[in-house]
Formats: structure tokens, sequence, C-alpha cells
């Protein structure tokens, strides 16, 4: 079996794919006899390819002598589930109750670009008013405001103030956020009782009951949803498939490891730190959802007492993968809208079994890896 895979690092939109490396591995499954193989295969999940070598690339395939073997002509009788140990990132940032950072976080962003394109229009204004001056063309807030003992230029006295905004907005911000989890950590709800009627297989819909042990006054619309998405790789795995020691630089497309933001097993590592807001330091994993920087989400209903089926996601995807180079995720999300403090989130893993046919997607949804880009 070989496992090919270029994940999108944080902020993906910043690289061009084909550019960055491809990490594989491969682990012998088999020797033998060619029917004896081919018998083997019929028992493990199937083979499945998502985008493409010039894109990003998340693969499973089954070699043959070397050589890749067709397993579409294979028959299944069964759905494959996979029995493996969940990846360590599930646990520590998947599972029980999440918050929904400030929206601030998002909008300085953009106000941030806009303040970078004012100061460059304003400095090259600056440097080519002397010029206009001396063809008669009077100059626009060049003028002088005295501070104290000196005398300052107008349009230094606007510009500067919007430049230092975004980091005041964004430091009151993480003070709201940490408000909001301390508060949040003083009365968390009970968890959502779910009761999964049919074993979950990719590709057909979804089958459950919810309860909720508890509704609170200041909730809202009640919205379960599911979503399958692709986690990041193990950063040791990726490194030890490209040929590259941990303490040596790291190929293109990782960061410097940074070890507060990183833990061995976890992710790739790449975040440094900026994929979620100020987090409060009791609480492992944190208090807001990452999304996955591949991800799409399946169908929409209310809450309801009666049995409720949600439709799976419209592009086709294999069942749950739990390796160190790709970690294959699905999760259903109980969104509770609140009249403060934004949306609450309860999510729950799944084990979600395989089709009997290999899979292909050349189409990958991704996002930058930003908590507040988690669209819901």
């Amino acid at each position: 079996m070989e496992q090919r895979i270029r994940y999108p690092p944080f902020e993906s939109y910043r690289f061009i794919p084909a550019r960055l490396p491809l990490s594989s591995t491969k682990k012998v499954l088999q020797q033998g006899k060619k029917s004896d193989i081919i018998a083997e295969l019929s028992t493990r999940s199937p083979s499945f390819r998502l985008g493409s070598d010039d894109d990003w690339l998340v693969e499973q395939r089954y070699l043959l002598d070397g050589e890749p073997f067709d397993d579409t002509k294979i028959e299944r009788t069964t759905f494959c589930l996979e029995d493996g140990k969940r990846p360590r990132v599930v646990k520590r940032q998947r599972r029980g109750w999440y918050l929904t950072p400030n929206p601030i976080h998002s909008i300085v962003r953009n106000y941030i670009s806009v303040t970078v394109v004012v100061l460059l229009i304003t400095l090259g204004y600056l440097f080519i008013e002397p010029i206009l001056s001396s063809f008669g063309i009077p100059g626009i807030g060049t003028g002088t405001i005295r501070i104290g003992l000196l005398d300052y230029p107008v349009l230094a006295i606007i510009i500067i103030p919007l430049l230092f905004s975004p980091l005041a907005l964004r430091v009151g911000a993480n003070l709201a956020d940490l408000l909001q989890q301390r508060k949040f950590l003083k009365s968390s709800p009970q968890s959502p009782l779910i009761d999964i009627i049919e074993q979950p297989i990719a590709g057909q819909p979804l089958k459950l009951k919810i309860r909720l042990p508890e509704v609170r006054k200041e909730w809202g619309d009640i919205k379960v949803k599911w979503r399958v998405g692709i986690l990041p790789p193990a950063r040791e795995d990726v490194f030890r498939a490209l040929g590259r020691a941990n303490s040596k630089q790291p190929p293109p497309g990782l960061t410097t490891e940074l070890p507060h933001h990183w833990e061995i097993g976890l992710d790739d590592g790449t975040g440094g730190g900026e994929e979620a807001p100020m987090e409060h330091h009791e609480v492992e994993g944190g208090l807001f959802l990452r999304p996955m920087r591949i991800m799409e989400h399946g169908d929409e209903a209310p809450l309801s007492d009666n049995e409720i089926t949600l439709q799976p996601p419209p592009s086709q995807w294999p069942g749950t993968v739990s390796s160190a180079m790709i970690r294959i995720h699905w999760e259903i999300i109980v969104h509770i809208k609140r009249k403060k403090d934004g949306p609450l989130l309860w999510v729950l893993p799944l084990a979600v079994s395989h089709q009997k046919s290999s899979t292909e997607n050349e189409s990958l949804p991704t996002n930058d890896g930003r908590t507040e880009s988690n669209t819901i």
C-alpha cells in the first residue's frame, strides 16, 4: 500500500501546490501468489485519489510488483471500516464543546490590508509632494501640527492611528474571547446524547437521533450537520518520508518547529500559533474549533425529537482513515445559536465505513486554516 500526500500548509493561498514536495510512504501488505494478494485486497478498503499530481493531493493506492494496481474490478462484499486508533489531534481538538471567536478578528485582517495600502500611498505622495510644489501644485495635508516641542506632518497624525488601530482591535477581541471562555468554563452545558441508528457509510445518508439534556434560555435555533475533511499529517512522518531530519531546515511549505504550538503526532506545525485566537490555558486543545484545511459539509437539518436524516457531502469521499500520513476525518456538529457571545458548537467524531468501490475527487475545497474562517 502506498500513501501519497501534498497537504495544503497554513494559508495555502500563498503557495503554488506543484512546487511543493510530494510525501510518499509504502507498506508491504502481502507476499505470495497473485490470487492470494487479490483475495487479501478484497478484505481491505478501496483505493482513493483526492486531488491531482499538480495540485493538492491525498492518495492511497495499492502496488503489485512495484506498479500501481487497479482495484476497481475487485468485488468487495462488505463496507470496510477501519479499526485503527484515532489520531491524537481528534481527541485533543475535535471532540466536545467549542466556542466561536469574536468576529472582529476576521474584520481586522481585511482592515490591515487597507491600512497598508493607505500608508504606501501616503509615503509615495509625501515623496513626490516637493516636485508637485515646484510646479505650483498645492500640497494636501503637508502642513504641520505642534505637539509638545515638535512639529508633525498632518498626514502622519491621521495615518499613524490608522496603523495602530488594528492592533488595538485585536487586543480587544482577544480579551473578549478570554472572557467568553472563562464564562463558559464556569457553567458549561451538559453534552448532547447522540444515537447513531445505522453504521455511517461514505456517500450514503446518515441517520441519527439527538437529545439535549438541557436547553438554556439564551439558546435560539439548533441545527445538526455532518462534514468530512482531511487533517494535517504528522510533522515527523512528513520529514521522514522526505528524508529530512527534524533538526534540519524544514521542507518547502513547512515552518520551523514552534514548541509552544506543536506536539508530536498532532499536526504538521505550520499554523505557528496563528490558526486560533488567544485560548484559555486550562483547556487541553483549546475551546475554538480549528477548521480542517481540506473539508466539505454535508446536509443540515434542524434539531428534532424524531429521527434525523442527513445527506452526505456532494463530492465523493472515502471513509475514515487514521494513519500518520493520511487522516480522513468525519464529524457531527450541533450548531446552537445564542443571543450573546456567538454560536456554540458540539462536535462528535464519526467512524465512517468506506464504499465498496474506489473513490476519486479531483477538486479539493481548501481554506486558510484560521479558526475565524471555519464556516459552519
